[in-house]
């Protein structure tokens, strides 16, 4: 009995330090982990955190590059942007290239992927390579080429429109015309991924859906609505959310296409940002707007999630 009681003392003194091992174990491993990740974080700091730190700096201040003084003005800036009309122009105009960025791409993506959807074929493989395509073409040089087929003179649309018998239209100078005409640009390159996306989640539909549904007599139709277009709500939401934060920065197409114009019709926040800080030098009042882009983007972003989170259908 007391030999066993030894043996108990014993392995209730060895257990501690085994305990101390483990745990010295798991946090060198842990060191070595964040030893890995540091280069990665360092790059972050000095990139991404620190410009955007100092961005919320700038904004309460008047800095204006051509004056070397900066002085603090709290509020200031934010309250001449809200209280600005051009800044609500400006906001509308972007709102509403949004809404047609992320209505068209997401619908000429769908109309595509139903298309397109076909795996016994190699030339359905052919097209739906070309189409996506245009996904890596640079915006900047989409918009070069596009300024081009705009063009009212010698355009390759009004070309083709008086070939048609139609009266060729100023695309880039009417203001009714100009918006949408952005809009076909991104369009154009978004498609495709969009597409790309749509088929890999319909491809993940169960065949077993589509087969019972078919049994009790659904039609084309009704498989579409009750079982296509449920199941692939995950990847809409996915599609919905990252096409509309990148539609409120639109800038390169603008930038290259009208400059904001005719008429200040196009002039987006992202492109009036450019202009007030690199154009007018307020750069203060100008991370002020970048702050209140980034609210407005961070706010509708997380009603959309809120408002579709329970139309979203996860297969399983």
């Amino acid at each position: 009995m007391e030999m066993q009681n030894n043996v108990t003392k014993a392995a209730s003194l060895r257990a501690p330090a085994s305990v101390r091992r483990k745990i010295s174990n798991v946090t060198k491993e842990k060191w070595k982990d964040f030893l890995f990740a540091l280069p990665a974080l360092a790059f972050l700091g000095a990139f991404l955190y620190y410009p955007l730190g100092y961005s919320v700096y700038i904004s309460f201040t008047n800095w204006n590059m051509t004056r070397p003084n900066v002085k603090f003005v709290g509020l200031d800036n934010y309250t001449r942007l809200l209280t600005n009309d051009d800044f609500y122009n400006s906001l509308k105009i972007t709102l509403q290239y949004t809404v047609m960025d992320v209505v068209f791409t997401l619908a000429a993506g769908l109309l595509l992927a139903l298309l397109m959807n076909v795996t016994s074929s190699r030339l359905f493989a052919v097209l739906r390579g070309i189409v996506f395509m245009p996904y890596y073409i640079s915006m900047i040089i989409a918009a070069m080429v596009f300024t081009w087929i705009y063009n009212s003179q010698y355009g390759l649309l009004n070309r083709i429109m008086i070939g048609l018998g139609l009266e060729p239209v100023d695309w880039l100078i009417n203001t009714s015309t100009v918006l949408p005409a952005l809009v076909a640009v991104s369009v154009w390159k978004g498609a495709g991924f969009a597409m790309i996306l749509f088929i890999a989640g319909m491809r993940g539909i169960p065949a077993e859906y589509y087969e019972a549904a078919s049994i009790d007599g659904a039609s084309r139709i009704s498989l579409f609505r009750h079982i296509t277009l449920p199941l692939l709500s995950p990847m809409t939401l996915f599609l919905v959310i990252t096409t509309f934060i990148s539609s409120m920065q639109v800038f390169q197409s603008i930038d290259v296409m009208t400059n904001g114009g005719p008429l200040q019709s196009t002039n987006a926040i992202v492109y009036w940002i450019y202009t007030m800080a690199f154009g007018e030098f307020r750069t203060g009042r100008a991370s002020a707007l970048v702050m209140i882009l980034f609210v407005i983007i961070l706010l509708l972003t997380l009603l959309q999630w809120f408002i579709s989170r329970k139309k979203v259908h996860y297969e399983g």
